[in-house]
């Protein structure tokens, strides 16, 4: 019995491609395992976003190195794989640095890992290209493994910002057609799924071509999900404010399936600085789009990304974005201290904050979106949520779920209500989930 072993580094796009990757083995006569040991093709699905993304790659393919000899010395043979952003942008290097490494794919090239594997016994193999073929056509029957799935719709990204690295290594948008999305997320719900999640690299610039050849943006695509019989609930990620159109905004009002729960990227509240990211929008801009959002619905939960320390970022910008956050208030955010990518414009730039102002930045933002996140979570307490039932919780006869707002709750229920949208009364927020009762039982109580 051949195993394979799937690790994934990063965003949910990665999660979705891992996911992709382990139905293309699958197919090929290949059992998912959780034990590295025992694998005989391991893929890393490599992320290059975040800081020293690519050194983390290396000090793990150091280790599978070994692996990859001890089981060598037993006759059993081992595929290592560097797939992702990280394989897109060194390439070759990756293969020169660690020599263990079988085959280095991109993240348009995954489809054709079978050939890979196979050509990669004769000399080392590398496919970076980006590939005329839709990868999509390409890819196995997904398989389902619980309520929620992702389900990616677009990819790429035409903005190039100052600080990514993703215009060059996934390429320029694309969309799926419509017809495509339809039928994968019919067979996702077929399969179990209640909650789907729309993704891209850059979600709502979304343009697949619909029925009549015609393009077709997320909004639109939204409303034609939500009329899958079955499917409960629909959200999208990632977004850029630039591409929020104003029939995005109402599908939030009129689309009782999508969720109140939006993840809007806004990086800095500095203009200086978003012009130097090359964002494209302004300060006044982000915080009139929020305006407009709560406006079509008003209990909307609010997450975002921040980017301290960009080179040539004062005091007075900084203070520019904890004032932001102040006046928005966010449910959740994701925050990080400036990290050159090699490639990007920001990265040539001289005028580098040291890592020690950085390191004093972070902490205060993360200090001030803690306590929004932690007064979120507490003002849920005493309210009722429809709670989707995901998985068994931490404790035996308990389980766990999110709400519309993507907040976090376990509760005491038999496991049949897994897949199920139950009312939960919150009693208690921790630090990282709500906990809560039945409310059926609540009521009792």
């Amino acid at each position: 019995m051949k195993k394979a072993f799937v690790k994934s580094y990063g965003c949910q796009m990665n999660a979705y491609d891992a996911a992709r990757m382990a139905d293309v083995l699958g197919a090929e006569g290949f059992t998912p395992t959780d034990s590295v040991e025992e694998a005989d093709v391991v893929v890393l699905n490599t992320c290059h976003i975040r800081e020293k993304a690519a050194e983390k790659v290396y000090s793990e393919l150091g280790r599978l190195r070994v692996l990859k000899g001890e089981r060598e010395a037993r006759g059993l043979d081992t595929r290592i794989v560097v797939a992702g952003c990280v394989a897109q942008a060194e390439g070759a290097e990756i293969q020169a640095r660690q020599p263990a490494v079988d085959v280095v794919v991109g993240p348009q090239s995954y489809h054709r890992l079978p050939d890979l594997l196979a050509r990669s016994r004769e000399r080392r193999v590398v496919d970076t290209e980006f590939p005329v073929e839709d990868k999509f056509t390409h890819l196995p029957r997904r398989r389902t493994s619980g309520p929620t799935a992702f389900l990616t719709v677009q990819e790429g990204c035409d903005k190039f910002c100052a600080f990514c690295v993703v215009p060059y290594t996934r390429g320029a948008e694309v969309s799926r057609p419509v017809s495509a999305v339809l039928a994968e997320a019919e067979k996702l719900v077929q399969g179990g799924a209640r909650e789907l999640t729309l993704i891209g690299q850059n979600v709502n610039g979304y343009h697949g071509l619909g029925p009549d050849r015609a393009p077709v943006g997320l909004a639109d695509l939204i409303r034609a999900v939500a009329k899958i019989s079955g499917l409960a609930r629909i959200r999208y990620t990632t977004s850029h404010p630039n591409d929020f159109d104003d029939a995005l905004v109402r599908a939030h009002a009129e689309v009782p399936a999508l969720m109140p729960y939006l993840h809007l990227p806004v990086q800095s509240g500095s203009d200086r600085i978003l012009a130097a990211m090359n964002r494209k929008h302004t300060r006044d801009a982000y915080r009139s789009l929020i305006d407009r959002v709560r406006a079509a619905r008003p209990d909307v939960a609010l997450s975002s990304d921040f980017i301290v320390g960009f080179p040539g970022e004062t005091d007075a910008d900084f203070a520019d974005t904890l004032d932001l956050v102040r006046e928005i208030g966010f449910e959740s955010a994701f925050s990080f201290k400036y990290s050159p990518r090699p490639g990007t414009p920001a990265a040539e730039r001289a005028d580098m904050v040291p890592d020690s102002v950085m390191a004093e930045r972070l902490a205060e933002l993360q200090a001030l979106l803690d306590a929004q996140r932690y007064a979120y979570q507490r003002a849920a307490v005493g309210q009722v949520f429809d709670v989707l039932v995901e998985k068994a919780g931490r404790h035996p006869g308990q389980v766990a779920g999110k709400t519309p707002h993507l907040l976090a709750v376990q509760f005491d229920a038999p496991p049949h209500h897994i897949g199920s949208v139950v009312p939960v009364r919150i009693v208690r927020a921790g630090t990282n989930s709500l906990f809560g009762q039945l409310a059926s039982e609540a009521v009792a109580a």
